[in-house]
């Protein structure tokens, strides 16, 4: 079985804030990665590195806003993060958790910091993935899973353990219902932890790495760097050099045109125009900034 070939190992690009909650480096799409197509299903990643608030009696995040044709993966590693949307769906989760929305046919949702956790301040980091859904699924009813530390699937491995969200790894499935074959993982590994990764070759997949710094077939890779592996094998060898958090994502191109403007990710601009014209008719819902 054959080794992948790592394309490149990407430093965080400069970081700008989204509402003013998040601040977060921009990988793709048209971050160091232009190709909308490059790492589908997965559409979208910002990363919030840990960053420190200051306490605060309004909690910082991001008001009101729609969206269309795509999930928001929302993965906690340190902080507190609230959500709401127009479908009825509230939840906070923490370190560990995992937030999974689907948007399909449309939804409102905020996101924002937990107000306990506003209120005292603190060191925040997360990741937020857009994945991208298959075209028979765009206009599925939107749906909303929160996933506890408790609930992922822990799978251990030498010096450390797989913690999978979504996918599947040594036949053990993670808690997250996907609708396209992909895998999202946490690797959790002591210093000189190994673990062995094997897709599909035409998975696309790349890792980031969360803490510390590890070698991916044998190339470095320092915190908050991004690796991106090409589709030319199957197999990933990861060895941390201290112990490391690593967020692994593999996934089944979905191989269909991708029309995106701003919160909407759709197959055509037409499908856009749709999105834009039922928001503005008040289509997706309603939901108060308060």
């Amino acid at each position: 079985m054959s080794k992948r070939t790592i394309e490149a190992v990407f430093a965080p690009p400069a970081p700008h804030m989204v509402g003013d909650g998040f601040r977060v480096h921009h990988f793709f799409p048209d971050g160091v990665i232009a190709d909308k197509q490059r790492m589908s299903p997965f559409f979208m990643l910002d990363y919030a590195s840990p960053f420190h608030f200051t306490p605060t009696q309004t909690p910082r995040g991001v008001g009101v806003h729609p969206h269309r044709g795509f999930e928001t993966v929302t993965i906690a590693y340190q902080g507190k993060i609230a959500h709401h949307d127009s479908a009825g769906h509230h939840g906070i989760i923490q370190a560990g958790d995992v937030q999974w929305m689907t948007a399909g046919a449309g939804v409102l949702h905020k996101e924002y910091h937990d107000k306990e956790f506003a209120e005292q301040g603190g060191l925040f980091q997360m990741v937020q993935l857009w994945v991208n859904l298959p075209m028979a699924y765009k206009m599925t009813p939107p749906c909303y899973q929160e996933l506890t530390a408790a609930s992922m699937t822990r799978v251990p491995i030498e010096d450390g353990e797989v913690e999978i969200i979504a996918g599947e790894y040594q036949g053990k499935k993670g808690p997250a219902h996907t609708f396209s074959p992909l895998n999202v993982f946490n690797l959790h590994l002591q210093e000189k932890g190994r673990c062995i990764l094997h897709f599909p070759a035409h998975f696309n997949t790349a890792l980031l790495v969360i803490k510390g710094s590890l070698l991916v077939n044998e190339q470095t890779a320092a915190a908050n760097q991004f690796v991106l592996l090409k589709n030319d094998g199957e197999k990933i060898e990861v060895h941390a050099l201290e112990q490391s958090i690593v967020l692994v994502l593999s996934g089944e191109p979905l191989g269909e045109p991708i029309s995106a403007y701003g919160p909407f990710v759709m197959n055509s601009w037409k499908e856009i125009e749709q999105a834009v014209l039922d928001f503005n008719e008040g289509k997706f819902g309603v939901l108060s900034d308060n």
